[in-house]
């Protein structure tokens, strides 16, 4: 496929040595009239014809200065990584590994435990493929001695114990397994009301953090943050699918009071329906 693609005049870069690139990223710069004018977007999944028919996953297609400059960082990066790992600590919105991750989540978690010890509102959503890295687990321990409210969906290797007598509120966990593959990477952190929420290619596992070329990206439209924070907390509701990651390693189903059902890939397309009909009609008026 390389030498297909370079003899149609694409430029293939090879692989970096000990680090696998998994970040999901594109950039397109054109001119508009003597002007270059940057936009791409940034993924928690592959641009694959086969996956995107089963994954469920996340992707901003943007135009922001400072997300684009970040992404033209990191191609930098890839293009002559040879030179060091300087482009990636460069980066000012996007926050890349294996540099940048790992400090800015112990300083996400601390800022909500700080929070919940000053008696103010400390939740943290998270939503991941997989969580085994020993040092955040550790984190997210101090986070729940603390008082902060934790809501977890992760699909795959859960590490964590979710139950303890010296956690102020039970951390909540489940893994939903439904028709299409929960693949979306998405970190919620309630900072005092003014919710901070990012989008990502990266678990919280050591091979990703520490040993591989990842993104994740802010959100910064408070519509985006909105639809995703919604996404979520209908999955943490889930009733129908969702299974207990509790210390028994039961897999139990979630448990269903009374009639109320919720399959959270059902209602999340009932959700995303209604939300473009809405905004149909919006745009229609708006046309006369």
């Amino acid at each position: 496929w390389k030498d297909y693609l370079e003899t149609e005049g694409v430029k293939v870069l090879i692989s970096i040595p000990n680090l696998k690139v998994h970040a999901k990223l594109c950039l397109i710069t054109k001119k508009v009239e003597k002007r270059s004018v940057q936009y791409g977007f940034v993924s928690t999944g592959n641009m694959n014809e086969k996956t995107a028919h089963v994954y469920g996953d996340h992707c901003l297609l943007t135009a922001d200065k400072a997300i684009m400059t970040d992404v033209s960082r990191i191609f930098n990066f890839l293009e002559n990584w040879k030179n060091g790992m300087q482009p990636l600590k460069n980066c000012s919105s996007l926050i890349p590994c294996p540099t940048s991750l790992r400090p800015d989540i112990n300083k996400w978690i601390n800022r909500e435990i700080k929070n919940a010890k000053e008696g103010r509102d400390a939740i943290i959503r998270l939503k991941m493929n997989s969580l085994s890295d020993e040092l955040l687990i550790e984190k997210l321990y101090d986070a729940a001695k603390s008082g902060v409210k934790i809501y977890l969906v992760i699909r795959g290797i859960f590490c964590m114990f979710s139950e303890s007598k010296k956690f102020i509120h039970p951390i909540t966990a489940v893994s939903i397994v439904d028709e299409y593959l929960e693949h979306a990477r998405v970190f919620i952190f309630h900072n005092g009301g003014n919710e901070k929420v990012y989008i990502s290619s990266a678990d919280w596992m050591v091979r990703n953090i520490d040993h591989r070329v990842e993104v994740t990206c802010p959100i910064k439209d408070p519509g985006i943050k909105k639809t995703l924070i919604d996404m979520f907390n209908i999955q943490i509701a889930d009733n129908v699918k969702a299974r207990v990651l509790d210390n028994q390693l039961s897999n139990a189903y979630v448990y269903r009071n009374g009639d109320d059902r919720i399959r959270s890939q059902e209602e999340i397309y009932n959700y995303l329906q209604q939300f473009n009909e809405v905004k149909s009609e919006v745009n229609a008026i708006g046309s006369y």
